[in-house]
Order: C-alpha cells, then structure tokens, then sequence
C-alpha cells in the first residue's frame, strides 16, 4: 500500500495564543486512535515555532545557515501525518477528517504528497 506524507500547514502569526484547546486535542486523540487502530496511521506529531528552527540552504555552491524565527514565511509545517492507504481517495478522506476537528477560528491546511517509494 502506498505511503503519504501530510503536511499541516499554519500561518503562525494566527495561532491561539494559548495554543490548541483541550476539547481540540481530545477530538484529535481521539481520531489519532481511531486512525490508529484502523492501521493507517505511521507517524504524526506537531513542529516546534519557527522561532526554534534552522534553515540550511545551498545555493551558488555556498551552504547558508539562518536560525529562525523567519520573518517572510506566512506559511509553515506546523505538523506532519505519515499515513498508509489504499490510494490518495483514502488519505484524503482522513486529511479532511483531521481538518475538520479544529475550531472554526483555525485556518489550517494540509498537503498531501504520497511518498516515492523504491
């Protein structure tokens, strides 16, 4: 069965301040087990801030290291999700269900990317 990669993608100057609710988090562990048990879920976790990341970029033959915060970026991977199914129909259905727990408030999108394998 094929592999997907999602990426949850945030504009962090919109998050809660106090960051995911309780009831947010107990309607995503509860679809994390249920993904879970139905053996689709491989891997799934939320990223750190920006603020504690590092970008490395090679460009014109010379490596650049540039500790974050990275003022430009609206967008950034605040989680990812490897996910197992049957095809990309699947992992969609799933992706539209991991939207769906958040609050209205939240402007979330997620990329699906199915991985390439061998």
């Amino acid at each position: 069965m094929p592999r997907y990669l999602t990426m949850v993608r945030v504009n962090e100057n919109e998050m809660p301040a106090e960051g995911p609710s309780p009831e947010l988090m107990e309607r995503m562990g509860k679809l994390i087990e249920e993904m879970t048990k139905a053996g689709v879920l491989l891997d799934t976790n939320g990223l750190t801030p920006t603020s504690q990341g590092t970008r490395v970029t090679w460009s014109g033959g010379k490596l650049t290291v540039t500790d974050g915060p990275f003022t430009e970026s609206k967008e950034v991977v605040g989680g990812y999700a490897i996910i197992q199914a049957k095809d990309k129909a699947e992992v969609l259905e799933w992706t539209k269900r991991f939207l769906q727990v958040h609050e209205d408030h939240w402007n979330v999108t997620s990329e699906i990317r199915e991985i390439a394998e061998g």
